[in-house]
């Protein structure tokens, strides 16, 4: 696997566990390398780690660069994995030009960026100008570190920002984006006779990313699930014990489950309802879907507690009116999404309902217009709507010389022309362009395909190719 210096880098980093808010040990790890490399380096009030290297002789006087990479990665997992991301190391294996992990996220989705920022300034025959190395924390549940890092504490001219997913792309936008939450309460009902109690659950569904996957024709599983139990509350009445499903704002959902009580005398009619429906699923998404799973089984226990009738309802009718998807294409780029909502999670605890929900949109009044409508149906429903996390989309310049001398290395390394477009997903350079106006700023990185997922996978070969590429821009800026 080469470039070595980057796998062995990569492969210390998946040792050490990162899950977002949790980045203290990959600091500590951080501090380590700088220290035995004879680097400067801070901690910011927001967790980010700032390494500092000077230039090699002969680039003392072009602009610096800042190669950007976040520290935190997301944690999913097969659903019967016994695996703790708090304590345990992510096992990763080779199959074929692709690098995998067992049964969870491989982590490539920064970790990787990470090796190859810290592979710059730990190989000493790389020729570059002064170096500053920015490790962002918790990226993928809030843009914490982006968001915390200070005006004037960068020194740099450009940014090279080494979290995108398509080797041969050249990413110079991306949307921004919002949470929306809505909290449904609930008094909880005593059991009643004549009921049984029976446990739908829907899972292993492709998922993906919810910005770049969103234009791919995936199911998201409460959708899914919130379907068949919209048709059942109109057909027999039933009675709602919890609904759970998803994990991350920014992940499409693989799995939703939910427990409900229903007549007695239904519980074969239902069964052929269920089977009916897994089948009319399984046609609708057969060329994106092909291992999903649908049970319907009978719950041991006696007796629940249900949620109280008309909370049930509206959480229901709610989940089944949502708007989930695209919304709007771009006018001026083709095949970009302009507009989108990611139905992302819902818990019930403590009688409550949570329902959350991500919206993205390169236009800010296209991004209000997506979350009014998902307050509308929140608010209809009854619920109590949090606006949260909102952060700015980082609009196009193709006019950037960092541009130039990076769409020049690769035509001079490959012979062909890279793709230089703009993206649905966050990137923290949105944030970054509004503290640092005058930065230029790109972004690239290896072939990375299932983020968010436990198929994330990366593609070896295109790890060479990126840093070869990397290597060369440094060196052209002079």
């Amino acid at each position: 696997m080469e470039p070595k210096i980057i796998f062995d880098f990569f492969s210390e980093i998946n040792k050490i566990p990162r899950p977002s808010k949790k980045e203290d040990k990959i600091i500590k790890y951080l501090q380590k390398v700088a220290n035995n490399l004879n680097l400067k380096f801070k901690v910011d009030d927001a967790n980010n780690v700032i390494i500092y290297a000077d230039a090699t002789p002969g680039y003392e006087n072009i602009p610096g660069v800042v190669l950007q990479a976040h520290m935190d990665m997301v944690c999913e997992k097969i659903k019967d994995l016994d695996f703790d991301f708090d304590k345990q190391s992510i096992q990763s294996y080779i199959d074929g030009d692709w690098l995998k992990a067992k049964g969870t996220t491989l982590g490539a989705d920064d970790g990787i960026g990470l090796a190859m920022a810290l592979a710059i300034v730990a190989d000493k025959n790389i020729k570059h100008g002064p170096v500053e190395l920015l490790f962002t924390s918790d990226e993928e549940s809030g843009m914490t570190g982006a968001f915390g890092l200070k005006p004037h504490v960068l020194k740099g001219k450009y940014l090279i920002n080494l979290d995108s997913e398509d080797e041969g792309e050249f990413f110079i936008g991306c949307a921004g984006g919002q949470l929306t939450t809505g909290v449904f309460n609930f008094n909880s009902i005593p059991a009643e006779l004549g009921f049984i109690n029976l446990k739908i659950e829907v899972d292993n569904f492709n998922g993906g990313h919810s910005g770049d996957d969103i234009n791919k024709n995936r199911a998201n599983a409460i959708k899914v699930i919130s379907r068949f139990l919209y048709n059942t509350w109109k057909k027999y009445n039933p009675r709602l014990i919890n609904i759970n499903g998803g994990k991350l704002h920014n992940a499409i959902p693989r799995y939703a489950e939910a427990i409900i009580a229903i007549p007695i005398e239904y519980k074969e009619q239902i069964r052929i309802d269920f089977n009916i429906f897994a089948d009319q699923i399984k046609n609708e998404y057969h060329k994106e879907e092909t291992t999903f799973t649908c049970k319907l089984q009978t719950v041991d226990r006696a007796s629940f507690d249900y949620i109280q009738s008309d909370v049930a309802k509206n959480v229901i009718y709610a989940l089944n009116a949502m708007h989930n998807g695209i919304m709007e294409m771009n006018q001026d780029i083709p095949g970009l999404v302009e507009t989108s909502s990611n139905l992302a999670s819902i818990k019930t605890d403590d009688n409550k309902i949570v329902v959350l929900t991500s919206q993205r949109s390169s236009t800010d009044s296209a991004l209000d217009a997506i979350s009014g409508t998902i307050e509308a149906t929140f608010s209809l429903a009854g619920a109590k709507v949090v606006f949260s996390d909102r952060y700015p989309g980082w609009q196009p310049d193709t006019s950037t010389n960092l541009l130039k001398v990076s769409v020049d290395a690769y035509k001079e390394l490959f012979n062909r022309e890279p793709v230089v477009r703009a993206i649905h997903a966050g990137l923290e350079c949105g944030l970054f362009s509004t503290k640092y106006p005058n930065m230029e700023m790109i972004s690239f990185g290896p072939t990375l395909r299932e983020v968010h997922t436990p198929n994330e996978r990366l593609l070896i070969p295109t790890v060479d190719m990126t840093w070869k590429l990397l290597v060369k821009i440094l060196e052209n800026l002079k």
